[in-house]
């Protein structure tokens, strides 16, 4: 398992019963999760909790709140810094497990640098920017593809709160699949790519996501966006059924044989302080060696 155990701003304290208890710095939220569907192991804990999400039975939710929060606060891993907050659909802005996949990159774009050489990468589906803060903070070149505006200019406040060079990132609000089909035709390479794909989503011309439907085309066009020397190619998946085997049967299909190189796919998960690891979905990562 990809375990992001190296949290000190963040951590499940417990997790079951369809929930999760987390602590954000200071601020700790129950949230629902449909792996945990095991007993809590510790129900004391669970009187931490400042605000609680629950789901409506007509889809979506809202948080009830047992005390008053901050707007917005701001949690770090390492030398990064993000804004966090509850929003309408039980997310904060963060999805804490990717920190094992943001080091990750983060130390080959560093190795590469170590080296004298630039170092491109496209972030797919990029949210928040997370994976966009890590690896420009290692030094790489990142253009950052969203199709929701909001994310996009939380992303930008992540930017100046980790105070990376504004010229490090490059903005792209657009369909991810349509974007990086564009970027191959262009001549634009990079030495890195990483996708987030959701579920189910809508582009900003109203374009249906569905991941069974349109991941493998997507990874197919996103490696033929890769350099001739690429450094990694990673796929995030949390779909529920979704096996990590299938993010690496396509990485070996589009990506392998090509480049050669080793492709590792497994599930990711975060520790629980009560007991336990609690998994939050799978990757496929795919390096040069």
């Amino acid at each position: 398992m990809f375990l992001a155990d190296k949290w000190q701003d963040y951590e499940v304290l417990d997790c079951g019963g369809g929930e999760k208890l987390e602590r954000w710095g200071d601020v700790y939220l129950r949230r629902p999760d449909p792996q945990a569907i095991w007993p809590a192991r510790d129900p004391s804990l669970w009187r931490k909790a400042q605000a609680h999400y629950h789901r409506s039975e007509k889809g979506g939710g809202s948080w009830e709140f047992f005390t008053k929060l901050p707007e917005r606060w701001v949690i770090g891993y390492r030398d990064l810094k993000f804004y966090v907050r509850p929003t309408g659909f039980k997310h904060t802005g963060l999805f804490p497990e990717q920190a094992v996949n943001w080091d990750w990159m983060s130390g080959l774009v560093r190795e590469r640098r170590a080296q004298g050489r630039e170092v491109r990468v496209l972030n797919l589906f990029a949210y928040t920017g997370g994976a966009t803060m890590a690896c420009a903070m290692a030094g790489a070149q990142v253009c950052h593809c969203d199709a929701a505006k909001g994310m996009m200019q939380w992303a930008r406040e992540n930017r100046e709160l980790c105070r990376v060079p504004e010229d490090r990132t490059r903005w792209i609000l657009d369909d991810a699949l349509k974007f990086v089909s564009r970027e191959a035709r262009r001549g634009h390479f990079y030495d890195g790519i990483l996708m987030d794909p959701p579920s189910y989503g809508r582009g900003p011309g109203g374009e249906v996501w569905k991941l069974e439907n349109e991941l493998y085309g997507l990874v197919k066009a996103a490696s033929e966006a890769l350099s001739d020397d690429p450094l990694f190619f990673l796929i995030n998946g949390y779909t529920t059924g979704f096996q990590a085997s299938v993010l690496g049967n396509m990485i070996d299909m589009c990506v392998t044989p090509r480049f050669g190189g080793r492709m590792t796919a497994d599930e990711v998960g975060l520790p629980v302080t009560a007991g336990g690891v609690l998994p939050c979905g799978a990757s496929g990562r795919w390096e040069r060696i």
